[in-house]
């Protein structure tokens, strides 16, 4: 696809390591549109469009339109969402939708583009070629959209059999992609796969390949097959990659980094090519007949093969047993004593568990030049491991009333959950009375570092803040409805967003997290309200009645945050009113609501997105938690451009100052510290 443009969108793997802030993306030679031309008008109209064709299109994920009577102003599109997400419609929209998005925030006015994200690929061009399947096996040769990025640090174990294991398995798992027929719920040219542990190749691998379905099966082996031929002795014993171009991917990890069971099991090679067996021929000066030879062989053989089968079951389990023990061991640390259950111990396995000496060596024994801040959990603190990581170390406080049972709950929690919008946790200390969770690190802070500094927040535009909203929307979306757990956050405020090298936002501190089934969507109760004063939802707050809709709430306050750069407990500007929320209704009422937006972004230029994303904010703070809308709803509000919005109703904590003594009150009790706390409510 000449003249494409290559964007690199670097997902939550990618960006806790720092060479990724190398990367970015690479405006091609396409040429320009002209702003506010047809071009531009063809290509919104696929970017609206195009999102709801790939999840009508389930189960193959893919999709390609048009836009234009052909010309110079025709665009043309297509976008694939990774296979797994079969089962998650909606998510394969928003990603499509978001890829658009930063494709035109990254390069804006280019005419072709190629966006990869974690869920999705999408690719856009005035040349209609995109659309084609390339014929003869050409696809294996589309440089221009190639993309590679290979983890640092390498997989343990021999380099030759581990390179030989790892090409094994994407070889293996090109050839399962290349055949799909995209049965039952599984989409066509797509294929996950795993590797385990063994004796030669000691960390579990699991791989993925996919086509865009359009492919034939040979021309798909062959796309595959060009990608797994670029991984070398160097890059096959990394500790994962990916390879890319726009019509078929592979990847592999040391992790599982899809949903669902892996597709097909693949057994562990020697590494070594076997010699090749001669065979067997007469040996007429012997007298030995050539059917006799089998007969005298077999038996040795046999008796070697079952002395090696049974060695090899032994060790493993042994191997087994003592991984068990390990994990048991390490949960009855985090446990205080008390066993963990089994879920625990194998979500343990898929994370690391540090020495204390490697968090004290990273952190300079936890020095205050490397201490970045402290929280009700304890301080936290910037460190590097020896192969360059960056990580940030939080460690529980002796005197925490909470930080324990915080503790226990994101290790139970953060192992389950993975999306781009959410901060990852690479592993925990117990030893002793030091309990210590060990996270990637996020160079540019909390949101309320930004937004709230006079001097800071200009670096925040409104493209930008509008991507840090429709972020923390994505993950409370994921974290609702998509994560193979259904968790309410509890505690969400702009100290918990923190901010990746690109400020893209990611949700953290999940130690007051709840956990629920599937299914389970109504209201539940609890005597212990934990969360933060300004943040709560009423019904919370008074009653410790809590569910979705009270992230929602708390969602909502972060939104007007964001677009009025003021705290809604701040004890000034807030009119007649004693916190932010009243005041902003007010407002959006009387149509004088540009006089809330933050002086940064004032003279205002996009005026259309920000009384929506007001409007969306109040619907979230509405008093009945009926009235609020889905996570799912809010990502759909702000995807579509041309949904109308209902009319908010007014927000809770509705209260007018009505004197000065009042005044002077009802100020104090609005400018209280933003501090989690903990409230027992009668019953």
């Amino acid at each position: 696809m000449a003249g494409v443009l290559l964007v690199v969108v670097l997902t939550s793997f990618l960006l806790l390591l720092p060479s990724a802030t190398a990367m970015g993306q690479a405006c091609g030679n396409a040429g320009n549109y002209t702003a506010n031309g047809t071009y531009q008008s063809n290509l919104a109209s696929l970017a609206a469009t195009l999102p709801a064709s790939t999840n009508a299109s389930s189960p193959q994920l893919f999709a390609n339109a048009t836009a234009g009577q052909g010309g110079a102003d025709a665009v043309y599109a297509l976008a694939l969402c990774r296979g797994d997400m079969a089962d998650n419609l909606t998510g394969c929209g928003a990603c499509v939708a978001g890829a658009f998005r930063f494709a035109q925030q990254a390069c804006p006015n280019d005419k072709a583009a190629a966006v990869y994200d974690d869920g999705c690929v999408v690719g856009f061009s005035d040349r209609r070629d995109i659309l084609v399947p390339p014929a003869n096996n050409s696809v294996a040769r589309d440089n221009s959209t190639l993309y590679e990025f290979f983890n640092p640090g390498n997989l343990s174990g021999d380099a030759t059999v581990v390179g030989a294991g790892v090409r094994d398995l994407l070889n293996q798992t090109a050839q399962e992609a290349a055949a799909g027929s995209g049965g039952g719920s599984t989409p066509a040219r797509f294929a996950t796969a795993v590797m385990d542990a063994s004796a030669s190749i000691t960390q579990t691998l699991y791989s993925l390949a996919q086509c865009t379905p359009d492919l034939s099966a040979g021309d798909c082996l062959s796309c595959l097959r060009w990608l797994v031929g670029m991984v070398n002795a160097t890059t096959s014993v990394r500790n994962g990659g990916r390879i890319l171009v726009l019509r078929c991917n592979v990847r592999f990890e040391a992790f599982m980094f899809y949903d669902g069971t892996p597709m097909k099991r693949i057994t562990p090679s020697s590494g070594t090519p076997a010699p090749p067996v001669p065979a067997p021929t007469a040996d007429k000066r012997s007298g030995i007949k050539p059917w006799v030879i089998p007969l005298i062989v077999a038996p040795p053989l046999a008796a070697v093969a079952f002395c090696f089968i049974f060695y090899r079951r032994w060790k493993r389990r042994r191997n087994r047993k003592g991984n068990l023990r390990l994990r048991r061991k390490h949960a009855n640390k985090l446990q205080g004593g008390d066993e963990l259950d089994w879920e625990m111990e194998a979500e343990l396995a898929e994370f690391s568990v540090f020495d204390f000496h490697q968090i004290l060596e990273a952190t300079d024994n936890f020095s205050e030049e490397n201490k970045l801040g402290e929280g009700g959990f304890g301080p936290v603190y910037k460190g590097q491991f020896p192969e360059g990581i960056e990580i940030a170390v939080k460690r529980l406080a002796s005197h925490s009333g909470q930080g324990f049972t915080e503790f226990k709950n994101e290790v139970q929690l953060i192992a389950k959950l993975q999306h781009t919008n959410l901060v990852r946790l690479l592993g925990c200390c117990s030893q002793g009375e030091e309990k210590i969770l060990v996270y990637e690190y996020l160079p540019n802070k909390s949101l309320d570092f930004f937004i709230f500094d006079e001097n800071r927040k200009s670096l925040l535009d409104w493209n930008k803040r509008l991507a840090i909203i429709e972020g923390i929307a994505e993950g409370l979306l994921y974290l609702h409805k998509h994560s193979r757990l259904r968790v309410i956050h509890r505690d969400l405020k702009p100290s918990n967003i923190l901010l990746d090298s690109e400020l893209n936002p990611k949700i953290s501190d999940f130690g007051l997290a709840k956990i629920f089934g599937s299914n389970n969507t109504e209201e539940s109760t609890t005597r212990r309200v934990v969360g933060t004063y300004g943040y709560m939802a009423p019904e919370y707050a008074s009653e410790g009645l809590f569910s979705i809709k009270s992230d929602v709430f708390s969602f909502g306050v972060l939104v007007l945050e964001i677009l009025t750069g003021k705290r809604n407990s701040s004890s000034h500007e807030c009119g007649d009113f004693i916190n932010i929320l009243g005041y902003v209704w007010q407002l959006y009422e009387e149509e004088r609501w540009s006089q809330l937006i933050d002086a940064s972004l004032v003279p205002i230029s996009h005026s259309a997105e920000m009384r929506r994303c007001m409007n969306i904010g109040l619907l979230c703070v509405q008093e009945n938690a009926a009235d609020r809308p889905t996570m799912l709803d809010v990502v759909a509000m702000l995807s579509s451009k041309t949904k109308i919005l209902a009319e908010p109703k007014h927000p809770a904590y509705f209260n007018v100052r009505v004197g000065n003594e009042e005044a002077s009150t009802t100020t104090k009790s609005c400018s209280i510290n933003e501090m989690t706390i903990s409230v027992t409510t009668p019953r």
